[in-house]
């Protein structure tokens, strides 16, 4: 039971950060799209994303792509979102060693469901879309699901939604996540230079190689995490995925175990004399052996904690308050001063919003409805089928990953590129609202009315 309670906080309070972050990511796509729409700031918004950016050392500029100094834009979807994927690799990571992924019962019906919740969105956009080889390039643009936003829709019910549920949505939108991230390395490689390929691969050896020593250092593998990208970057594979391979090759154990570092811990605080009751208050000088017995506990706390736990702690903040939202920044802005909205109702745009609308809510709900009905796996307890259906409804918000798809798709592809591009992500801009409307509509009525 406290083991149970211990997984339940460290839950909720993940769930409350994803619900402040959300509301960030909505501030900083509405004033994307208020820039790309504003005459006078609309040319200082486009012509922001294009300046170049340089790292340099001598001759030798870190953001760089064949030789190239990149943009802004380049940098942020590139980069920082290199940096995003790393964190999404310690969360697969740790969810698969402890978390909701850790044991077959756990992790079976939320993959299962994002398996659906991948397949079937993919199909809607194939028979939605015209035979346009290049406008079938954003296939698997509604495959994904946004964890900060979909949570957000949820927690605003508070506990009239059952925990299991809020987990289920997780544990299924971290499955997306590994889900898009497999489809980023196979279908969005470029040509591929032999030479950068083979040290990216020296890279990783040299970071297994560092597990295998016991070296739990995370600024050692933070070093040959940014070695890896710049090798990623000109090798032709997506330079985002050096992220998760870094983040899957940082220990998630200790170098002692957590039980040598508890009894460090207890030995040093016994050392203190014990405080009575009357002087609890006061302000004791410290000496210098006492002040060095607190450093030592403070390093015996420090490394119970594992580098993966620690690294993915520390990303929090920069991930949820700085990447998201300035790669939101950086990519919602849609101008809609060309676009009909006919444009929504044909072509990609369609197909985008289709697929999150209805592909996600018929792939996730069906394939976990079969697999339960087949007895492979159980509902999340004290839940519905309509109350689960509901939630299915809102895994079709699709915001960062879809975006970031959208952009692996048609960027390069000249003026029609860039016309699918904004299809593409008024199509997710606009099947995500959808999804979140119709979800807080459906939820309303299938959750129970009073707080549990």
């Amino acid at each position: 039971m406290p083991q149970t309670q211990s997984v339940n906080y460290s839950f909720l309070s993940k769930l409350k950060e994803h619900v402040s972050s959300s509301a960030v990511l909505i501030f900083f796509t509405i004033a994307a799209l208020l820039c790309a729409n504003i005459p006078a700031v609309k040319d200082w918004y486009f012509s922001l994303w294009q300046n170049t950016v340089s790292l340099s050392i001598g001759n030798f500029n870190f953001f760089s792509h064949n030789g190239h100094s990149m943009s802004l834009g380049a940098v942020i979807n590139d980069f920082l979102m290199a940096i995003f994927f790393l964190s999404v690799g310690l969360e697969i990571k740790r969810e698969i060693k402890v978390g909701e992924l850790s044991t077959r019962e756990k992790a079976l019906l939320p993959i299962i469901g994002a398996c659906g919740g991948m397949i079937v969105p993919v199909i809607v956009f194939y028979l939605v879309c015209p035979g346009d080889p290049a406008m079938q390039r954003g296939l698997a643009i509604p495959m994904a699901t946004d964890i900060a936003f979909s949570l957000g829709v949820l927690t605003s019910f508070k506990t009239r939604v059952p925990l299991g549920l809020k987990i289920f949505l997780a544990a299924l939108a971290v499955a997306d996540d590994l889900g898009g991230i497999i489809v980023i390395a196979l279908f969005y490689t470029s040509h591929i230079d032999t030479l950068f390929l083979i040290l990216s691969a020296l890279c990783v050896v040299a970071m297994i190689l560092a597990n295998v020593l016991n070296c739990r250092s995370k600024a050692c593998y933070v070093t040959f995490g940014l070695v890896l990208w710049y090798m990623m970057l000109n090798s032709g594979i997506h330079a985002t995925i050096a992220g998760v391979i870094t983040a899957f090759c940082i220990p998630s154990t200790l170098k002692k175990g957590t039980g040598h570092y508890l009894e460090r811990i207890r030995e040093q605080v016994n050392l203190f004399p014990v405080i009575d009751v009357d002087e609890r208050h006061n302000t004791i000088v410290l000496t210098n052996e006492e002040i060095h017995t607190l450093k030592s506990i403070e390093s015996a706390a420090d490394k119970m904690i594992s580098p993966l736990q620690d690294l993915e702690d520390n990303l929090h903040f920069l991930i949820n308050y700085i990447v998201i939202p300035l790669f939101a920044f950086a990519n919602a802005g849609v101008c809609l001063a060309g676009m009909s909205i006919g444009g929504l109702f044909s072509g990609v745009g369609l197909s985008v919003m289709l697929g999150l609308i209805i592909g996600k809510f018929v792939g996730v709900f069906s394939f976990s409805w079969v697999a339960v009905r087949m007895g492979i796996v159980k509902l999340p307890a004290n839940t519905t089928w309509k109350a689960f259906a509901s939630v299915c409804v809102v895994c079709g918000i699709g915001f960062t990953v879809s975006m970031f798809i959208a952009d692996l798709s048609y960027a390069g592809l000249g003026a029609e590129g860039a016309a699918f591009l904004d299809q593409a992500k008024l199509g997710v801009l606009v099947g995500s609202v959808v999804s979140a409307l119709l979800g807080c509509i459906l939820l309303n009525h299938t959750l129970p009315k009073c707080e549990r």
